[in-house]
C-alpha cells in the first residue's frame, strides 16, 4: 500500500512541528523541505524527530556532492531519509548509499532537473536506492501546460520503486494510486489547505481505500 507524504516547504522549525501535529495522524513521511533546512539548519530534523518518533523523517538536502559525507550529517541528526539528486555522478548516489547501510536508513534519489526520468530511475535503482522520486519541482509546475499525469505515466512504466512529488491533490491521489508509485507526497494541496488535517485525511483515505 502507497505511503503518504507531507511535503513541509515552510520556513521555521516551529512552523514545521505545528504543521505536522495537525496532519501526523495521516501521514507515513514528513519531509523537511530544502528551503527550511537551509533556514534551520540540522537542528530541524533531530527536532521533528523527537516530535514524532514513530514517523519517518525525510530531509530533502538535494545534495550533488560529498554523498557520504552529508547523509552522515543527515542520519546523525535524526533523518530516516536523505534525497540526492539523479542528475549527480554515480559515486555520489554510492556514497551516501554506503553511509544508509551503516545507519539503517534510506537514500531516496530525486529526478527534479533530469531529462528521461524514467531511464535515471531505473540506473539509480541498482545502486541500492530506497526509491526514486519522480520530481516537477515548483518552478516546473508553475509552468504553463504542467500536468502531473507525466509523472503518473512515467510511474506506471518505471518498473522500479518510485514516489511521485509534483502537485498530487485529491483530484489526482486515485491515479498515483494505480500507478504503483510507493509514496505519493503532497504537499501545497496539504499546507496551502484551509483544513491542513482534513486535507491530509482526505488523501490517506483516498490512498488507502
Amino acid at each position: 500500500m502507497a505511503k503518504l507524504q507531507v511535503a513541509i516547504d515552510l520556513l521555521t522549525t516551529e512552523d514545521a512541528i505545528a504543521l505536522a501535529t495537525k496532519v501526523a495522524p495521516y501521514i507515513d513521511i514528513i519531509e523537511l523541505g530544502t528551503p527550511l533546512i537551509k533556514s534551520e539548519g540540522l537542528s530541524v530534523i533531530t527536532a521533528m524527530k523527537e516530535a514524532f518518533p514513530d514517523k519517518k523523517v525525510f530531509a530533502d538536502f538535494k545534495t550533488a556532492d560529498a554523498g557520504a559525507l552529508e547523509a552522515e550529517m543527515a542520519f546523525k541528526a535524526g533523518a530516516d531519509y536523505i534525497t540526492i539528486l539523479g542528475a549527480v555522478d554515480d559515486a555520489t548516489i554510492a556514497g551516501a548509499v554506503s553511509k544508509a547501510k551503516e545507519y539503517n536508513r534510506g537514500v531516496v534519489v530525486d529526478t527534479i532537473g533530469v531529462a528521461d526520468r524514467v531511464k535515471r530511475a531505473q540506473e539509480v535503482s541498482k545502486l541500492g536506492v530506497e526509491f526514486v522520486e519522480l520530481h516537477a519541482g515548483l518552478d516546473e509546475q508553475a509552468k504553463p501546460g504542467y500536468s502531473i499525469q507525466v509523472l503518473i505515466d512515467e510511474a506506471t512504466s518505471a518498473g522500479v520503486p518510485v514516489s511521485i512529488a509534483g502537485g498530487v491533490s485529491l483530484d489526482s491521489i486515485d491515479r498515483v494510486k494505480k500507478s504503483g508509485a510507493v509514496v505519493a507526497v503532497a504537499g501545497g494541496a496539504i499546507y496551502g489547505a484551509e483544513d491542513p488535517a482534513a486535507a491530509a485525511k482526505a488523501l490517506k483515505e483516498a490512498l488507502t481505500a
